[in-house]
């Protein structure tokens, strides 16, 4: 069999990264061969070209050769992994009252994570600001090397134009429209960003944390609704301006008067979403005291199995459910993630979507169709960060800088 010589070169960015050595990494990153005989036999490099290729990778820190703790005869086997010192990945999924951020290293462990209480309305720098300090000192808890962030990725509730890295035209976001995040935080913490979609981050964490089956789609039903969409090759679908998924200002198919933050009356978001529901129910979504009151009454309410508020949830249930048929028929996706904290009230959101779409859909469409709640629940967005991050990091451009920060050149 023909042994390639490693020698050919691909260029990403001002790096020149060797074939080999690039064709060496996706194999450890991808699990597909864990040492360096079957990296020779998967790529078909020579095994003096593996050898070199190793070498240089675990001299910089990058990958880490270990002996096996498989019992053996014999001397043990030595097995490659990326090194959990070859840097962090760093995660901001902002929402309405709290943002969720995480740190990981490059083998997507969370080293940590936690929650900032900050309204979004209060602006765009006060809430970049709150993040960045918590982060900072998240990294240094944790003996994290700020110079060794690799990339950063925040998760924003509106749509994201995707190159630009801001928010476009969001609603109940005073401030953010097409302010500069994804410079913001490049400039704080000197590394890649990535600015998406929230509920795009927390589609991609049930696929990879969640291990659900793609295509995934996944609806949160919060202030107001979104979905994000995962194909089934694992990639997240944003459409051409990053406006996919925003699907709260469908209009409902019962119709109504309910004036949406858009300017539309009618929309599903007025009528169906967790805040539309505490209006409904004449609950304050948040007071003083307490900026999560709404989401805390509403679920002692129903954990009492109140009849009014249980009436709303399923009214709100029947409504999304008419939403998520019509979109079962447009995508046909494997797996429907209700998520937000309507999908936390016991099953009746769940069922009362379930039997919404399996009345309306097709059977072709909802044969193999699996509808229910996020398993990941407030995390769904950080673990769907960290795999976005990671997946960036290892690709073709991502190793460059990768080995552009170490000693390889």
């Amino acid at each position: 069999m023909h042994k390639d010589d490693g020698h050919s070169e691909a260029e990403v960015g001002s790096t020149t990264v060797p074939q080999a050595l690039r064709r060496v990494l996706d194999l450890v990153v991808s699990g597909a061969a864990t040492n360096r005989a079957e990296i020779a036999r998967r790529s078909g490099l020579a095994r003096s070209t593996v050898g070199q290729q190793v070498d240089q990778l675990v001299g910089t820190g990058i990958l880490d050769e270990v002996e096996s703790r498989s019992s053996v005869r014999g001397r043990p086997p030595r097995v490659l992994t990326i090194s959990p010192q070859a840097g962090t990945v760093i995660v901001a999924d902002v929402d309405t009252s709290t943002t969720r951020i995480g740190i990981a290293d490059l083998t997507r462990r969370v080293i940590a994570q936690e929650s900032v209480d900050v309204w979004i309305g209060a602006g765009p720098q006060a809430v970049l600001d709150a993040v960045t300090e918590r982060l900072r000192r998240l990294l240094e808890e944790h003996h994290r090397d700020p110079g060794r962030v690799q990339q950063v990725v925040v998760g924003l509730p509106g749509p994201v134009d995707f190159e630009q890295g801001c928010a476009v035209q969001p609603t109940g976001m005073p401030g953010w429209d097409g302010y500069p995040v994804a410079e913001y935080m490049r400039e704080r913490f000197q590394a890649p960003v990535i600015v998406d979609n929230d509920v795009n981050l927390m589609a991609l964490g049930e696929s990879e944390q969640g291990a659900m089956e793609t295509p995934l789609l996944c609806i949160k039903i919060a202030s107001g609704i979104g979905s994000g969409l995962i194909t089934a090759g694992g990639q997240v679908y944003r459409g051409a301006d990053g406006a996919a998924g925003d699907i709260g200002h469908i209009r409902a198919v019962g119709g109504g008067t309910a004036l949406c933050a858009c300017g539309n009356v009618g929309c599903v978001g007025a009528l169906a979403s967790h805040k539309a529901v505490l209006r409904s129910l004449g609950i304050p979504e948040s007071t003083d005291e307490d900026p999560l009151h709404g989401a805390r009454e509403l679920a002692r309410r129903i954990a009492d199995s109140d009849p009014t508020a249980l009436h709303a949830v399923r009214q709100a249930a029947t409504e999304i459910g008419e939403i998520v048929a019509m979109l079962v028929h447009m995508f046909n996706p494997r797996t429907v993630v209700l998520a937000g904290p309507l999908s936390e009230l016991r099953d009746d959101l769940v069922s009362a979507v379930r039997a919404a779409v399996y009345q309306r859909a097709l059977p072709l469409a909802t044969r193999k169709l699996t509808i229910t709640a996020s398993r990941l629940r407030g995390s769904a967005g950080v673990h769907g960060g960290i795999a976005l991050a990671t997946q960036e990091v290892f690709s073709p451009a991502g190793i460059a800088e990768l080995l552009a920060g170490s000693s390889i050149r």
